[in-house]
């Protein structure tokens, strides 16, 4: 049963990937590809949450903190260029 529900789950993650991947490349404007951009960060973070899980593994998690944080400060500074008030 863990099996499928996580095969499920590497599906989502692979498929909202792709979706992000497609509003990252054709956005119409750079604010577009920043929300993509952070949509994506989150999509890794479950990546690595996920995986952390399989692999019994708990670094990951931690690993998936350090680029949560990191992911929140990348896109502030994106919002700010964009705003040029950086």
């Amino acid at each position: 049963m863990t099996a499928i529900v996580i095969n499920i789950a590497l599906m989502l993650i692979g498929t909202a990937a792709f979706i992000g991947l497609l509003r990252f490349v054709k956005g119409p404007t750079a604010a577009d590809r920043a929300v993509a951009s952070d949509t994506l960060s989150v999509i890794g973070i479950a990546g690595l949450v996920l995986l952390a899980y399989v692999f019994r593994r708990y670094i990951y998690t931690d690993l998936a903190l350090v680029y949560a944080v990191l992911g929140f400060i990348g896109i502030i500074v994106i919002a700010r260029f964009i705003e040029r008030a950086l």
